[in-house]
């Protein structure tokens, strides 16, 4: 099933989600039908996602006067395609934009495909993520004073989730970062590799260091779920360190920790040549395609943010919930100053919340949420994510709340919806278990 892009400023794909009653227990005849309306982002002319915020819309007035920088401006994200995209056609897989644009949205049943996640082994087709390498004898040092996470401690074959900050603090790149024998390696979302390596060049002042583009050489897939390491080996062999190489079936293999969905999991990365042979490999072994409706359940169950839809320039760390990608003990490094005070003196404007919806019909992204103060209509935040958590059974979104608003069952209108998010509490919806790197 296709999507239209005839308005190429904004995209709307519609499937069919099995989403009401206790799906996991009863038989799927009794499972209600759901037709959702799902937007996953707008669509520039040359095919590259928009913030919301690129298309300001009225606000209710806010008496405290000054911005209170609720709307992460993201920066445009270069749509790919997938070397796999034509066999995700071929079996069946609903597909949302053109050839050169497209997104896998379900690729079956989406029940099925959310218990694989949170019960068995999910099977994610990330092959439009980047890598960028980061080598020569002054590379440990140059990025140790970049990066807001631990670069020196690290051992070859050990890695981190790691951001790199703007002068002021806040994020303007996520990556997971690997120790390789001859260097770094920095696996990156869609979109994001270009830029990083530019940023990185901009701060080189004369050392011995080497930056390449490894995108081109790049297939990743992910693996979720209880069973991800269990299908990993019985696919591709032993896995037993945040990062590994080896051969399989005469082509170089890459493993290494990721999050997935929100919650640990493995990258493998046979590359180009090698993605449909481990697609199929994996899917034989038992594990189970996620398409993007599941995965974004998921994801917001865990409370785990998206870069280039819940992060942007505009976001500190804190603030999207990723304290365990910075580090306030390694040094100075860029934007330290300004997280460290935060983390001292507190400041937080806003934070990422979790949000209960009264009504399932999806939201738009960038929808803003009001409540009346004093009288008053306020502006207190907006919706980054719209997803159905089938963990709660209902519609819950993502969104970034200002402060002094944040107490559990706050009620909000969700712009001219009709709609009202309740926010939930600053966790996870669901155990899950957490960042890859932590104990």
């Amino acid at each position: 099933m296709e999507g239209d892009l005839s308005n190429p400023y904004g995209l709307v794909a519609r499937c069919r989600i099995q989403c009401v009653g206790s799906w996991c227990q009863e038989p799927h005849d009794r499972t209600a039908m759901a037709h959702a309306t799902i937007r996953h982002g707008e669509f520039g002319p040359q095919g590259t996602i928009i913030s919301p915020s690129t298309s300001p819309k009225p606000r209710a007035r806010d008496p405290e006067g000054s911005s209170h920088g609720l709307s992460p401006q993201a920066s445009p994200i270069p749509v790919q395609q997938s070397p796999l995209l034509d066999h995700h056609r071929a079996q069946g897989a609903r597909v949302t934009g053109t050839q050169a644009n497209a997104q896998v949205l379900t690729f079956g049943a989406v029940p099925e495909e959310y218990a694989a996640g949170t019960q068995s082994c999910s099977l994610i087709d990330a092959s439009t993520c980047g890598a960028l390498a980061v080598r020569g004898p002054d590379a440990p040092a140059f990025l140790h004073r970049l990066l807001a996470n631990e670069v020196l401690p690290l051992q070859i074959r050990e890695g981190n989730p790691n951001l790199l900050l703007t002068p002021k603090g806040k994020i303007q790149a996520r990556f997971d970062l690997f120790r390789e024998p001859d260097g770094y390696r920095l696996e990156t979302p869609m979109g994001v590799t270009e830029s990083l390596l530019t940023t990185l060049d901009m701060y080189l002042f004369g050392e011995d260091v080497e930056l390449q583009d490894l995108g081109t050489e790049c297939a990743a897939l992910l693996l979720g779920g209880p069973r991800a390491k269990e299908i990993a080996e019985k696919t591709v062999g032993p896995v037993t360190s945040n990062m590994d190489t080896r051969d399989w079936q005469g082509l170089p293999l890459r493993i290494s920790s990721a999050e997935v969905a929100g919650d640990r999991g493995l990258r493998l990365d046979a590359g180009k040549q090698g993605c449909l042979a481990l697609w199929q490999a994996l899917q034989v072994a038992g594990a189970t395609p996620l398409g993007r409706v599941a995965e974004d359940s998921l994801r917001v169950e865990a409370l785990r943010p998206r870069w280039g839809l819940d992060i942007s320039d505009e976001i500190y760390p804190s603030e999207a919930r990723l304290d365990n990608e910075f580090n306030l003990e390694k040094g100075c490094y860029i934007g330290q100053e300004v997280v460290a005070k935060i983390d001292t003196y507190g400041g937080l404007n806003k934070q990422l919340f979790c949000l209960a919806l009264d009504r399932d019909d999806p939201l738009p992204l960038g929808a803003r949420l009001t409540r009346d103060v004093d009288g008053e209509t306020r502006d207190l935040g907006l919706i980054t994510t719209w997803a159905y958590s089938f963990h709660l059974d209902q519609a819950v979104a993502l969104g970034y709340i200002k402060k002094r608003h944040q107490e559990p069952g706050t009620q909000f209108q969700v712009g001219d919806t009709g709609a009202t998010a309740t926010l939930l509490k600053g966790t996870p919806l669901r155990q899950v278990a957490g960042a890859w790197n932590a104990p």
